[in-house]
């Protein structure tokens, strides 16, 4: 029963990403988490709801057709789902990117409380 509630929570999430509401994918975080992301930094860093608000604002600012696309949802206990996915988006000057995710979510109480989040940093 649980996987499904992790399966709907994720839906729930992607669907707020490419729909541009930060304010309710941010809600979907615990107040503070916990977050592995190589734009935050190395090691683990610790996001309040606003601050994942003004990251994505920022991003959907430079990138307004900003996606992401869900490739794969692998449900891993009652706790974590993890989701391969496409980010995607044209920037004013029509310059796009593609950018292939993985991103292991750990869920408490409906919340998410550890979004790690892996995917190739470097410049080609």
């Amino acid at each position: 029963m649980a996987n499904t509630n992790t399966l709907d929570l994720v839906d729930q999430y992607f669907a707020h990403f490419n729909n541009h509401d930060w304010e309710k994918m941010a809600g979907m975080y615990a107040e503070t988490a916990a977050f592995k992301d190589p734009s935050l930094g190395q090691g683990i860093v610790t996001q309040t709801r606003e601050q994942t608000i003004q990251k994505y604002s920022e991003l959907n600012e430079i990138f307004p057709d900003l996606k992401d696309t869900v490739i794969q949802v692998y449900p891993s206990g009652e706790q974590h789902a993890i989701v391969e996915f496409v980010s995607s988006g044209t920037a004013p000057d029509g310059s796009e990117f593609r950018l292939p995710i993985c991103t292991i979510f750990t869920f408490e109480n409906g919340k998410i409380v550890k979004d790690f989040t892996y995917y190739d940093n470097f410049e080609e």
